[in-house]
Formats: structure tokens, sequence, C-alpha cells
């Protein structure tokens, strides 16, 4: 390979800004609340790729004319799919071993993401990204599908350009900016801001793709085409900026370089300390982050690219030393199979993505990680990279007598023994049954019990509301019709209610709870229930789970509620996030502005009992949600 080709093998600095944006990924992963932006550090990555890439196509193109696709992708093949086999397959084995109630859900993923389309397969099944109640040991993987994609189209891009625009190499640079500026501007005008709900009460925020209705946010954040600006932005960066044409430039050592590096790198950091996460629970509901879609992935590209430029350019000292310390580099070579092994180890201790970790549990599960990424890199990666699977089918295919053929044999009755845990693990995935995991299980076995008062009182489960009936001290269920009549009791939750409401309504507590409910639509409950004078002794509110609420929000809801002689509020348990202690403090303040309120503290009562809560730590298990009622009762003088 000549001098050029060796210069892009390796560029230090580049493996720098690899580990700083595995890093920010890492610890939002881990924790979304120490680095709320900490996600862009996937649109760092996309700007490298692209970059290196391009760099890589143009270089084989200046030496031979050409660009040989084969062995293109033959290289990204023995670079990327070992390690993503090796975590797949140690997902599927896991899962088969010690958690096969999940097998059945995660079929879909595995296919999806061996074949390389997990984006678009949590765009199409409507899986997003952003569930925080949701166990995806694999949902990581959309960004590998993106490059992925971006690997099989880019070198046709560039064989086209190595035959027919070699002399025009600033026209596509040009071109391939403003298509990237296109993209950015498709997304602003695609995403709609406000609420995001079901698809029959916010329309707007789906978009139909090929006949099915999608998340619009989904579409932009996942989609390919919506995030490439960063792909084609380090792409056309690779053209006006080539290494070895620095290297012979006039530019020399200047403390220009230095400075544009240190900005990118500044203003990356302030994006993802500053930035909100992609989508936020509000007073009024789940809102997207509008700066994000709305030109926050562009700022994140521009500053990638001025990162780069700075790191690759010899006139730099000060970021490019920086950035290749032993450590970074360390790091940023083994980033890829990082950032592959993090999140599914993650998983499977917290199980759930909005749990968010301890800095003890953090530490502790990265040093796992990381011990995963080493023993791949080593044995695995590092090794097929360099042909060992030929070397190996080679030496195989030759004839072997005496002591050689006894280690053939050992190996391979090795190989066959090491081969059964995953055969079990691919025969489990294949033949299990997709079933509910028990919190999903636990709220559509309640939602029969509930009742939608915004819809005429129909139960969720299309019948008329269970009612209770107080016969003698004991509480019968029976089925009778609103019909107009007081609600003696109501209660108005989510989905941490919901998973009480059958017990709730053997009490004789009328449930209208729904999950993913804004605290604002308490507001519009208590002001139709007011409305046909249906409002009777007692109102309990128990929302927040999902979103916040403000001073105002909750004045408005106590003005219909104003002559119910008792309205009890709920304080939420939602540890992972900042709502938390903003909605209980709001909460908590409310009987000194009302006569008729009293709080319920379960805030306090699930921190000093984590034994009632399922292990995302916010919703309620069986034996927990006798207490929550009883306690409810207590609180209402109904015990």
């Amino acid at each position: 390979m000549n001098k050029r080709s060796e210069l892009l093998s390796y560029i230090p600095s580049l493996d720098g800004i690899r580990a700083l944006s595995v890093l920010a990924v890492i610890v939002y992963h881990a924790n979304k609340l120490w680095l709320p932006g900490g996600f862009l550090g996937v649109e760092v990555f996309f700007v490298i790729s692209g970059y290196l890439i391009t760099l890589l196509l143009l270089a084989e193109s200046e030496k031979s004319g050409t660009v040989s696709l084969k062995q293109f992708w033959l290289r990204r093949a023995r670079r990327l799919l070992p390690a993503l086999w090796v975590v797949v397959l140690g997902v599927v084995v896991f899962a088969a071993l010690f958690q096969r109630e999940i097998l059945g859900t995660l079929r879909g993923d595995v296919i999806a993401a061996l074949f390389y389309g997990f984006n678009w397969f949590q765009v199409w099944v409507g899986t997003s990204y952003f569930t925080s109640f949701e166990f995806v040991p694999l949902r990581h993987l959309w960004s590998l599908a993106v490059e992925e994609q971006f690997y099989l189209i880019w070198p046709v891009v560039m064989l086209v350009v190595a035959k027919f625009g070699k002399r025009r190499l600033p026209i596509v640079s040009a071109v391939f900016v403003l298509i990237a500026v296109a993209l950015a501007v498709y997304t602003g005008v695609v995403y709609q801001p406000g609420v995001i709900s079901t698809i029959a009460d916010t329309p707007e925020q789906f978009m139909s793709l090929f006949g099915q209705s999608v998340s619009r946010v989904d579409y932009l954040f996942l989609g390919t085409i919506t995030r490439s600006s960063g792909l084609l932005l380090g792409a056309a960066l690779a053209i006006w900026w080539r290494p070895w044409l620095l290297q012979n430039s006039r530019a020399g050592e200047s403390k220009l370089y230095d400075f544009v590096g240190f900005g990118g790198l500044a203003a990356l950091a302030f994006m993802m300390w500053r930035f909100n996460t992609v989508i936020e629970g509000t007073d009024g509901g789940t809102v997207g982050y509008d700066l994000l879609f709305r030109g926050g992935f562009f700022l994140t590209d521009i500053a990638s690219v001025a990162l780069i430029a700075a790191a690759v350019h010899p006139g730099s000292k000060l970021i490019a030393r920086g950035l290749s310390n032993p450590i970074l580099v360390w790091l940023g070579r083994r980033s890829y199979g990082f950032y592959l092994f993090h999140w599914p180890v993650f998983q499977f201790y917290r199980r759930f993505a909005g749990q968010g970790l301890t800095p003890y549990e953090f530490v502790v599960l990265v040093l796992l990680a990381l011990a995963l990424t080493e023993l791949s890199y080593r044995y695995i990666e590092t090794p097929v990279r360099q042909g060992a699977i030929s070397r190996w089918w080679i030496e195989f295919r030759q004839p072997a007598y005496g002591a050689q053929l006894v280690r053939r044999q050992r190996r391979i009755v090795l190989t066959a023994l090491v081969s059964l845990l995953p055969v079990f693990g691919v025969v489990s995935l294949a033949t299990a049954r997709v079933q509910l995991d028990e919190i999903a299980q636990n709220l559509s076995d309640n939602e029969g019990n509930t009742v939608d008062l915004l819809s005429g009182g129909q139960t969720v489960g299309g019948g008329e509301l269970a009612a209770a009936t107080t016969i003698v001290g004991q509480v019968v269920t029976g089925t009778t019709t609103l019909d107009g009549q007081v609600i003696d009791v109501l209660a108005i939750g989510d989905s941490v209610m919901l998973g009480a409401a059958n017990i709730l309504t053997q009490r004789g507590v009328t449930v209208d709870a729904l999950k993913s409910r804004p605290y604002r639509q308490a507001l519009e409950i208590a002001n139709y229930m007011k409305s046909v004078n249906r409002l009777g002794s007692v109102v309990v509110i128990h929302l927040g789970t999902n979103n916040t609420v403000d001073e105002k929000t909750l004045d408005e809801i106590m003005v219909p509620l104003r002559d119910v002689p008792l309205v009890l509020f709920v304080t939420v348990h939602v540890p992972s996030e900042v709502r938390q202690n903003t909605n209980n403090r709001r909460i908590n303040e409310l009987p000194a502005r009302y006569e008729n309120v009293k709080v319920l503290d379960w805030y306090a009562i699930a921190t000093a009992h984590p034994e009632y809560l399922y292990s995302d730590k916010i919703h309620i298990r069986p034996e927990g949600q006798k207490v929550y009622a009883d306690l409810m009762m207590q609180a209402i003088g109904r015990p």
C-alpha cells in the first residue's frame, strides 16, 4: 500500500474523538440526568464515518483509478460483523438461560439486527426508541444500521465519482453539502411540535410510510435519510481536507487550527450538557425537543466537522496531541465493541431503559463491558480482521497425520461443545412464543377495571363500568352503568394506578387510569365531571409519572374540585427522572393552599419498600398494589 493509504490506515486523533463520543453516549445511556444531550455522540460518529470512509475510497481511486466494491464490502464485513454476531448471539444465549420470557419479543429484534435494518424495524413496528419502560437489549443497534446502510450505498457513489467526477471534486463536495442542508430543512419541516400521544389523540404526530402509520419523531430520529446529514458533511470534508494534501500544503503550524478545534469541542460539550433529551414529559404531555429537530442535529454536525478538521491537520498541535493521548486512543480503537457491549450489559442488569444507574452501578457495569470489549477485540475482532478465518480454512483443508490429526480432532470436539449453548439459544429463540412482560401483563389484566369518563364512562375493555357495591360491610363487585349518577370515589391516574385498578375497584373506587396520561388531563376530567354534576365525596389524583406539572395546572385542577369534600393527591416515585422531586414538591405544597386537599406520600412508601415495585422501580407489584389500595382507603377515611 502506498504512503497515502498508510496515512489513512490510522489517524490517532480521530480515535480520541471516537473515545469522547462513545463515553458521552454511554453516560447518557447509564443515566440521562448526568448528560441529557449525550446521545449526540452518535451524530459525531456519523460525521467521522462519512469522513473516514470517503477518505479511504478517495485514496483507493487515486491509487488505482477505481473503487473495488467487493474489497470494500469485504473489509467492512471483517471489521463489523464478528463483534455484532457475538453480541447478538450473547444476548440470545443469556436470555435463553435467564430470561426466557423475553425470547418471543426478542426474535424480531434479532432478525432486524442481523440484517442491519434495526432502525427501520423500530420505526415500522412502533417500538419507540424513547420508551423508558421496555426491555430492548438490542435497541442501540439502530445507529449501526444507519452506518451499514451508508456503507452499502456510498462506495457505489464514490465509484461513479471516481469514473466521471475526479476533476469535479469541488462540485461534488458542494453537492454533498447542499444535500445535507436540504435534509436538515426536510427534518425541520416534517417535524411537528406539540404533544405526542396516540394516533387517535394526536394524528398530526404520525405520518404514512408505505401505508403504515409511524411516529414522526421515530422516523426523523431513526431514519437513515434524515440522519444522513452528518455522513454527507463528513464526506464533503474528506474531499477538501485530505491529509496527504494537507501535509504538502504551506499552511504549517497555526494556532488557528487549535482554536477551531477547541471551538468545535466546546460547542459539542455545551450541546451535550444543555440539550434536552429527545422527548420529555411536560405539563401538557409528552413533547419532542424542538431545537434538536429544527437545527440541533445540523449544529452538532458543524461542530463535529470543525473538530475533525482541526484534529487531522498537521498544523494543529494542542488539539491533536490532546486527542491522541494513549488512554483515548486505546478506548477509541475499541469504541465499536464498547458501544456494542455496554447496552446489553446495562439492560440485563436494570431491565428497563429509563431506569438510571447509580455511580457505583455505572462503574461496575462499565468495567464489565470493557472486559467483554477487550476479549472480543483481542480474540475475535482483530484475528478475523487479519484473516484468521481464511488461514484456518486453508489449514483445515490440508491433510493431517499423527499428533496434528489428534489436535485437529480435539479442536473439532471443543468447537462442537462450545456450539451447544449458541444452538440452544437459537432453538429457544425460534420456538419461543410471544408474551407480555410482567408489567405489561399486569396493566393489560387491569384495563377492563377502568372507565374512560371523557368517552361516556365506558371501560377500556369495551363494556360498562364494573362498579363496586357495598353490602353489610363487604365489597361485592357488580356491573352497573354510570347513567349520570354521582361517583362517590373517583380516582384519576396513569399506568401506576392502572396496575392496581382491580383492587381499587373492589374497594368501591371508580378508576379512570390510562398509560402515559399527562397531568393536565386531570383538569379535563375534573371540568367535565363538574359540568355534569357527578363529582362525589372524594377525588384521588395520581399522575406525574410521565410528565411534569406546574403550579398553575394544579391550581386550575382545583377550581372544579373546590367543592369536593376531599381531594387526595398521590406523590410519584420515578427515581430516574428530575420531575420526581419537582412534582412531589408542588404536590406537597397543595394542602397549605386548599383546605380540602390531602397528600398520600407514595414516594416515601415506595422508597422505604422497594420490594413493592417491579424492577423498573415505578410500577407496583401485586403485593404492593394491596398496600397502595389500603393506604389510599385509609387516607380518604374508608378503611
